[in-house]
């Protein structure tokens, strides 16, 4: 019987994100694009069970780029409403439309000459009618049997604010190396502010071959190590790399089978970084050229390692080198 009611509230949520889903119009896209051409900063307010989601809103929105302020309406009224500029946008939160203690502050924000927005369940309420973009988040039946505490709208509200904060992410390209700038906490702002040398594989794990070697030997050498690629050393130096790209390329234009050397198609001269770069500085080149490894050289050019864009990301678990 519990287990039965478990899954009947999560497809009830569930059932309510679809169901604002198929309500999204020109509206959202409108507030996507104010947001991104604002110049001043995106104010979230509401009340209760509204006002806790929109505090998780901001908080998305600032980890990913976007400035974002919460602004409860009672403490606004006592003052707090002098951090609200011209140029912000005022979000605000409320299913009903009928908060009293949010649409109180309407009047004042319009004299401000912010934009308002509603994200609200009722389209004919006070606040929708005093907004100038309304986004429906609206839900025909709560997860509560009561049909009394706030659940699947909020639910739904929350998911309507984080495909807000992705759709922004996308918008402003906001990548993983500018996440370290506003998140340098967590396991990938640990790396990002590590250096080459602590997420590097080392030497003796490094696919290299060398630049006299036949097919075979590279072939076997990609695949014995699976990192996609093999760097290629002529008198204890690197002069270039061939990756599973190279080798497609080779198939796909019928090119394997004549055994052609292997300085004939591989990437000379590759990008590569040392042992003490950072590792954000790596991650842009990586995201520069499109490149998944990076050969790790010393001043002479001697091969003493190799990164991989998983190891700067996190795939699998994560340990410093020698920890």
């Amino acid at each position: 019987m519990i287990k039965k009611q478990i899954i009947d509230v999560l497809k009830t949520e569930a059932a309510g994100i679809l169901e604002i889903a198929d309500k999204i119009d020109e509206n959202f896209v409108k507030l996507v694009d104010t947001i991104y051409e604002s110049k001043g900063r995106v104010i979230f307010s509401g009340i209760g069970k509204s006002g806790l989601i929109g505090k998780k809103i901001v908080a998305t929105l600032n980890s990913t780029g976007t400035v974002s302020v919460f602004l409860h309406p009672v403490e606004a009224v006592h003052g707090d409403l002098g951090l609200v500029a011209k140029d912000d946008i005022f979000i605000a939160l409320s299913n009903s439309g009928e908060t009293s203690e949010l649409n109180s502050l309407i009047p004042q924000i319009q004299t401000l000459g912010c934009t308002i927005v509603a994200f609200t369940g009722k389209m004919d309420s006070t606040l929708a009618k005093n907004s100038d973009i309304v986004i429906d988040v609206g839900v025909q039946k709560e997860a509560c049997p009561l049909g009394l505490a706030p659940t699947t709208s909020t639910t739904a509200l929350l998911a309507a604010g984080d495909a807000l904060a992705v759709v922004l992410i996308n918008k402003k390209q906001f990548k993983e190396t500018d996440f370290k700038k506003v998140h340098p906490g967590g396991s990938l702002g640990q790396r990002l502010s590590s250096h080459v040398k602590d997420l590097m594989i080392l030497s003796d794990k490094t696919p290299v071959i060398q630049i006299n070697d036949n097919m075979t030997v590279m072939i076997e050498t990609i695949d014995k190590f699976r990192l996609g690629a093999a760097l290629v050393e002529d008198e204890k130096k690197l002069v270039g790399i061939v990756t599973d790209g190279d080798i497609r390329h080779l198939v796909a234009n019928n090119k394997l089978a004549d055994n052609p050397e292997i300085s004939s198609f591989m990437t000379k001269n590759p990008k590569s970084v040392f042992h003490d770069t950072p590792v954000y500085d790596a991650l842009y080149i990586m995201e520069q050229f499109q490149i998944t490894v990076l050969p790790v050289t010393d001043n002479s050019s001697k091969i003493v390692g190799i990164l991989h864009l998983h190891d700067i990301l996190g795939k699998g678990a994560f340990q410093f080198n020698g920890s």
